[in-house]
């Protein structure tokens, strides 16, 4: 008998850090989220397409939970909690380097607990720990919720990837497929543009930058060569919160900036398979995290 399709939407939850965007990567087998070993990376709700044969999964890989310090940190964490609301399937993620359920996990476990959703808990990076200490952990959260299922993985290892895949279309109902099968994300280019542009940033930069940065496409436009071959002319600009800041991400004699723009040239050309001309600015914008015209950018 034939399986029949199923399809659904997937919500990835986790606190800031824990490996979200990671596994979302490695599942749909693109860079579709911003990767970088820095908190709050992603910052908009990035929607992720997996094609099986029997089902279509699309994620939504969610800002990670922390305690806001500003209006957009207000924004990030409210468009967290608000999209799991309507989802077919949770994807709770945890970090198994933990002792205890702390406080972050706590929030999110009790949100879990009032939507009354189908999840699934997912413990990272287990590569970094022994057995005894992921089963305790394990025994810590059954005891909390009645998961569905309860998977170990390693994104850098490679460990149990499949498995979470497998379990979230276990979960899914009968349905069509959202999405055309070739595609892997509904971001648009502007989109994928700016996150990388932004996960350069946050990878090359100092701590105290990173997160006071805004990357915003000024200019997108499809062009030919002489030859005849396509390309994008690609305007950019990066806001920062001080002077002292644009000065970081210039670098002496602009070396900072030309080595962000060289690498997310590179990334956004093996992504989208077309030349890119990529031209970036820095400007300052004190206060831009507080300020509703740049919040609104955000909000769902």
């Amino acid at each position: 008998m034939e399986e029949k399709f199923k399809s659904g939407f997937v919500s990835v939850l986790g606190r800031t850090n824990v490996g979200k965007s990671s596994i979302i990567n490695k599942l749909v087998g693109e860079k579709v989220a911003a990767i970088a070993n820095k908190p709050q990376t992603t910052r908009t709700v990035i929607r992720a397409i997996v094609n099986r044969k029997n089902s279509q999964i699309i994620f939504i890989d969610t800002p990670g939970i922390h305690k806001p310090k500003s209006k957009l940190g207000d924004v990030m964490v409210e468009n967290a909690f608000e999209v799991s609301k309507d989802v077919d399937v949770v994807v709770f993620v945890v970090e198994a380097t933990s002792d205890e359920i702390g406080k972050g996990d706590r929030l999110i476990l009790d949100k879990i607990k009032e939507a009354k959703r189908t999840t699934i808990l997912v413990i990272n990076k287990v590569d970094l720990v022994d057995k005894a200490k992921v089963a305790k952990l394990i025994n810590l959260y059954k005891e909390e919720y009645n998961f569905a299922s309860i998977i170990p993985v390693s994104t850098v290892k490679n460990i149990n990837l499949d498995a979470i895949l497998d379990e979230i279309e276990k979960n899914l109902k009968e349905g069509p497929a959202y999405y055309d099968i070739e595609e892997y994300t509904d971001q648009t280019t502007r989109q994928l543009v700016e996150e990388t542009i932004r996960e350069k940033a946050l990878k090359l930069l100092n701590d105290e930058v990173p997160h006071g940065i805004f990357v915003e496409v000024e200019k997108l436009k499809k062009r030919k060569t002489m030859e005849n071959t396509p390309f994008y002319n690609i305007d950019v600009v990066i806001y920062c919160l001080r002077e002292s800041h644009k000065g970081i991400i210039i670098g002496k004699n602009g070396s900072m900036l030309k080595k962000i723009g060289t690498y997310a040239r590179e990334d956004l050309e093996k992504m989208l398979g077309i030349k890119i001309n990529l031209k970036i600015w820095v400007k300052v914008r004190a206060d831009w995290i507080n300020n509703e015209k740049f919040i609104k950018n955000f909000k769902l």
